[in-house]
């Protein structure tokens, strides 16, 4: 009989590799209470029969209010909508995960304007997911300063079946499990990082600008140790 670890190990190239409990869930039925709203232009955002509607004209940012201690993997469900909406642009899924402010504070007591720059200053990790003009998918470790977004080459891709597919339900799954940081993208990780000093605890948000995104089946479990 293989040992946990070695079990573990063997689903390590799965998306859903040690997953325990579920921590938190919203299933959008109940509105925005747990979440706020940081948007650079008026917005028109809603939660209702179970999806969180998102027509942002520009910088637009919802941090879900309770802090995320890892190792967890969030995971929701989203659709680039393209409908003949002004701003149906199909760009720019984009999130941060174990977010925080540079001296350990939380970002939902720094409220920002929602203009992407102003969250230069937070430590955190970030993932862009472009589609039509924007013809990058980027992962970025920000460190805190502002203008200051680190970038690997190797985490600049611009591969066309990374983009985003008009109308198409996608699931989106983050990982952040001590050192091991990755981002998924039905079944299929399109990044893995390794950080030697990671980002453990922390707030998450869905970020987009001049889109219209849906949004459902948003959850957070937390991760079984593998015996690193």
């Amino acid at each position: 009989m293989l040992d946990r670890r070695a079990l573990l190990a063997g689903l390590a190239g799965t998306p859903f590799a040690g997953q325990g409990k579920r921590l938190f869930s919203d299933d959008f039925r109940h509105g925005l209470k747990r979440w706020a709203v940081e948007a650079e232009k008026p917005a028109m955002v809603s939660a209702r029969d179970g999806v969180l509607d998102i027509v942002a004209p520009a910088g637009f940012t919802a941090w879900f209010k309770p802090e995320l201690v890892g190792p967890i993997a969030i995971t929701y469900k989203a659709q680039a909508v393209s409908a003949g909406g002004a701003f149906d642009r199909v760009s720019d899924l984009n999130c941060f995960w174990m977010a925080r402010e540079v001296d350990g504070g939380s970002p939902l007591d720094h409220p920002r304007s929602g203009a992407f720059a102003d969250y230069d200053t937070l430590k955190t990790y970030y993932v862009g997911q472009g589609g039509n003009a924007n013809t990058s998918t980027r992962f970025r470790r920000y460190v805190g300063r502002a203008g200051e977004r680190p970038l690997l080459p190797r985490h600049d891709h611009s591969a066309a079946d990374e983009m985003l597919t008009p109308n198409r339900w996608a699931t989106v799954r983050l990982v952040a499990d001590g050192e091991r940081i990755e981002y998924w993208s039905d079944g299929r990780r399109l990044f893995e990082h390794h950080d030697p000093s990671p980002y453990t605890r922390g707030w998450f948000a869905l970020r987009t600008t001049q889109s219209h995104l849906r949004i459902r089946n948003f959850q957070v479990y937390g991760l079984l140790p593998t015996g690193r």
